[in-house]
């Protein structure tokens, strides 16, 4: 299993970008969680097969429609076995 922790900036907030993700990761078959922060950006944890995983990221460096990423950070983070894809409220 694969997790990684990712913040994308740009324009990414009130476009749906959250919800919008969450079908793109339950559709890939990941868990873990997105969520807005008070800066702007959007903050995720994806965890899954390599490949699962990858294609969430690759969606994520896009975005839904309206949106514009300026930039995705994706680093390494422990797998932690979480179950479902969820929203949490902003940070």
């Amino acid at each position: 299993m694969k997790r990684v922790h990712v913040v994308v900036r740009g324009e990414v907030q009130g476009v749906g970008y959250r919800y919008t993700m969450r079908m793109v990761a339950r559709d890939a078959g990941v868990t873990g969680w997105v969520r807005n922060r008070r800066d702007g950006s959007v903050e995720a944890e994806i965890e899954g097969t390599p490949e699962q995983v990858d294609e969430v990221v690759a969606w994520m460096a896009e975005g839904p429609p309206g949106s514009h990423v300026r930039e995705a950070r994706v680093s390494d983070a422990a797998p932690a076995g979480s179950r479902g894809f969820d929203v949490l409220p902003t940070e």
